[in-house]
């Protein structure tokens, strides 16, 4: 690939449309041949002094800027969110900007919001007899209510330039248009300001990537905040504005920038935030300072906050107000999380090296998060850290934290929202099962790698979401993995088979928020896509190298798609087009199948070896039922009962040699040249077995043969085939195999560790194997229809009481 890109390049790139031209360049027209291994140039932009045929920024790349001072208030008592900001705008482009575009990602949340209007019933009605009800999930049932019963959305006012004049704004949906009073040239800045103010949502009850949680026997709540101030949308290279409204699906698309923010909160919260605390001496007591300074050395976490601290903060409530100080350097975004219930909990992580060497991996959950968050949770981000630095680079930034809340699993910079929890027992302890520890562990992992993938290397969230989504569950594999092997992580190639033969499906490189199956299609697919790359394709050392390559080229940089695929083979010195094309752009699968072995033996060409030979063959042929059934009833044939009537044949059969197939044979060898008598000479004396073995690309989606031979003295050997075999025929293929004529083969099988994601295992075997499965037993149940009720019976039955019931106001349990 890479040549093609530099030759075409050099003479195409002043030619407008030149991509266009290239892919109706190439038509098949004769027969039914398809290229899979057709080069993916024709799919790819055309590359330029932006972004280079390497898969590198070009010469003359760039990025915007934006930079953010921010006043934000928290106000507890009505979850309202209110601030004031200040954006400093780098025009970095070589175009002239007349209006900018921010992100209004609140406005979501409105009733009238292209998201809110389009969403859509999953009705059970097409199913079901008329006289059956629709059903209609209680959880659907009370986001609905919550979303009638709330003003939801952005106020924004007060939108001026930095001389204080009024800018004109236009809101579309969740997009805001600033029309400037000049003109912003290339190189040039522009500041604005305005005020903004939303109502928090209940998360439980919406099901969004922010918002409270509400506790009701204690009576507080838990505070996660993000996408909560009005942001540049990106300006870029490859598409102008980034200007897709915001659907709830596909996330973000932002800017690197400063940020200097002051929350204020209820004096008695603990904040956590994106950035570096910088007035610790005014929020923080002596003692917790004390007790930071002790954790950037501590072997295991040290308590900033204590669970007992935690429990009597629950119990206060205060008007006052601290503000909290933070800031952050090149970062996309800022997130935050306050609550009075929070734990704090911190150790340091000594990476070395000169831009980072300390880096303060720290926990923010409350009694909630029990044992299990105390115990994993900032080990788990050290871990996250040390093993994705190893596959790309140094961890950038002073802070890296894990927040518990409502929220299942986001990431934003330095910090992250995870969602898993421990049970309240009856005892009063608090338990928690193994699935919620590795999904403590999964989530963490995730979320914490994030902050390299996207938020360092800043891919477009909302148009490739596998590219930070995908990428992040491959590395998270590795780390997850490397943490404990035992645990489900669901990124190996096994774990992509049900949805790689589903019809519910479209490609990788579909846009985010036309995806049908998000979970399986940009998270799981291309993360054991890169699995196979790194063990069966490319191996580690090359896949290694290539990857690291690709982190490192694109730090605080913006890659797309064709990026990454041409700094992977340009790295690894590997041409992977069909490897992309068929993961990434299409729905084929793999399913090779193992259609036919032969085994095969020299001729040798001497008629007195060689019909000898076919002498046992036919003597070895099964006998027909008729012979065997006349001889089991001893009757005899004519032959035998005549032995006086017999003549030359019936001594002598077909493969009788003469004289005249030995002077054939010495005429054959006389013709030959000295080197083809030396290599049948040397082929006979070997004797060896020739194997030729049928294959069928049942799947579509061509990949190497992974072969387990197995022979009869027991012994197994290993046979890798290049995906490359199928470049001429991507249907059928045969391979010849060749072994010691001690080494017969008594079966093979295909891809014997499950390494390639073929979706049915039974063809992968010749000869066939019986299929093990296991039969359940089961008692038919009766009806449950209305009719079939014993009503004569039911009607007899006492009411119960509901003893949990009692004074609620001495109910002292506290909520699970």
């Amino acid at each position: 690939m890479k040549k093609i890109i530099y030759t075409l390049s050099a003479v195409i790139l002043p030619i407008a449309m030149s991509s266009t031209v290239l892919a109706s360049a190439i038509e098949q027209t004769k027969g039914s041949y398809i290229d899979k291994f057709r080069q993916l140039d024709e799919a790819l932009p055309t590359p330029n002094v932006y972004r280079s045929a390497a898969g590198e920024p070009g010469e003359n790349y760039w990025q915007q800027r934006v930079n953010y001072d921010i006043d934000v208030q928290l106000d507890e008592k009505k979850r309202r969110i209110s601030g004031s900001q200040k954006i400093e705008y780098k025009n970095n482009s070589p175009h002239t900007l007349k209006y900018l575009w921010l992100q209004l990602d609140q406005n979501v949340f409105k009733n009238d919001s292209i998201a809110e209007t389009t969403q859509t019933f999953k009705s059970t009605l097409t199913s079901l007899p008329a006289d059956k009800p629709a059903k209609l999930s209680l959880g659907d049932l009370r986001r609905q209510q919550f979303m009638s019963d709330n003003e939801l959305g952005y106020t924004i006012s007060n939108v001026k330039d930095d001389n204080g004049d009024e800018l004109r704004v236009t809101v579309v949906d969740t997009l805001m248009r600033i029309d400037l009073n000049k003109p912003l040239k290339p190189g040039k800045e522009a500041e604005f300001s305005m005020n903004f103010a939303f109502n928090l949502v209940e998360e439980d009850a919406v099901g969004a990537r922010s918002g409270y949680e509400h506790f009701e026997k204690d009576g507080n709540d838990i505070f996660l905040v993000a996408q909560w101030f009005p942001r540049l949308a990106a300006y870029t290279d490859y598409e102008a504005w980034t200007n897709k409204t915001f659907l709830g699906g596909g996330e973000f698309t932002l800017e690197f920038g400063d940020y200097d923010v002051e929350i204020t909160v209820p004096a008695d919260h603990i904040v956590s935030a994106t950035g570096k605390l910088n007035n610790a001496s005014s929020v923080l007591t002596s003692t917790q300072r004390k007790r930071l300074k002790q954790a950037e050395n501590a072997k295991r976490p040290v308590f900033i906050v204590s669970e007992e601290e935690a429990l009597d903060n629950e119990k206060s409530s205060t008007d006052k107000t601290k503000t909290w100080h933070f800031k952050a350097n090149n970062v996309r975004d800022f997130a935050w999380a306050s609550s009075r219930k929070f734990m704090w909990d911190a150790k340091g992580y000594q990476q070395g090296g000169d831009e980072q060497p300390l880096v303060m991996a720290m926990s923010f959950y409350p009694k909630e998060g029990g044992d299990l968050w105390k115990k994993y949770s900032t080990e788990a981000v050290i871990h996250t850290m040390e093993v994705y630095s190893k596959y790309s680079f140094d961890y950038p930034y002073p802070t890296a934290q894990s927040v518990n809340g409502p929220v299942g699993g986001m990431e934003y910079p330095m910090i992250t929202f995870n969602g898993p929890r421990t049970k309240l027992q009856d005892d009063g302890t608090r338990t928690y099962s193994q699935a919620e520890k590795r999904f403590l562990l999964g989530v963490v992992i995730h979320e914490v790698g994030h902050i390299y993938f996207p938020m360092i290397v800043n891919s477009d969230e909302r148009q490739w979401t596998w590219m930070d989504e995908g990428l992040n569950s491959f590395l998270d594999g590795v780390a997850g993995r490397e943490w404990d092997p035992s645990i489900p992580w669901g990124v190996e190639p096994r774990d992509i088979v049900a949805y790689m033969k589903s019809e519910i499906q479209v490609p990788i490189m579909t846009q985010s928020d036309s995806v049908l199956r998000l979970g399986p299609n940009a998270y799981t697919k291309p993360a054991a896509a890169l699995n196979i790359l790194r063990e069966v394709i490319l191996g580690r050392e090359l896949f290694d190298f290539a990857f690291k390559e690709y982190a490192q080229r694109w730090k605080y940089k913006r890659p797309t798609p064709a990026d990454f695929f041409r700094t992977m083979e340009e790295a690894s010195g590997v041409d992977l087009d069909w490897f992309w094309r068929g993961w990434f752009f299409t729905t084929d699968h793999v399913d090779i199948a193992l259609d036919k072995v032969y085994q095969l033996r020299l001729d040798t060409k001497n008629p007195d070896i060689d019909f000898s030979r076919l002498r046992d063959i036919e003597a070895n042929k099964p006998t027909s039922l008729f012979v065997e059934r006349n001889r089991a009833q001893g009757k005899k044939t004519w032959v035998e009962e005549n032995p006086d009537v017999t003549d030359f044949y019936d001594e002598n059969d077909r493969f009788t040699v003469t004289n005249k197939e030995r002077n054939a044979y010495n005429k054959f060898l006389k013709g030959l040249e000295p080197w083809e008598r030396k290599t049948l000479e040397r082929a006979i004396k070997e004797d060896q077995n020739y194997y030729v073995m049928e294959f069928s690309n049942v799947g579509g989606l061509v990949m190497p043969i992974l072969l387990e031979l197995t022979f009869e003295d027991g012994s197994k050997e290993e046979r890798y085939i290049a995906a490359e075999i199928w470049r001429r025929n991507y249907k059928n293929v045969q391979k010849l195999i060749v072994t010691d004529k001690n080494k017969s083969l008594v079966s093979v099988t295909i891809d014997p560790r499950w390494e390639t994601a073929d979706v049915d295992i039974e063809n992968n075997n010749y000869p066939r194997r019986i299929i093990p499965s296991r039969i359940e037993v089961f008692k038919k149940e009766k009806s449950k229809a209305k009719v079939s009720r014993d009503i004569m019976q039911d009607i007899k039955t006492e009411l119960k009481k509901d003893e949990s019931k009692g004074d609620e106001n001495n109910n002292s349990e506290e909520q699970q």
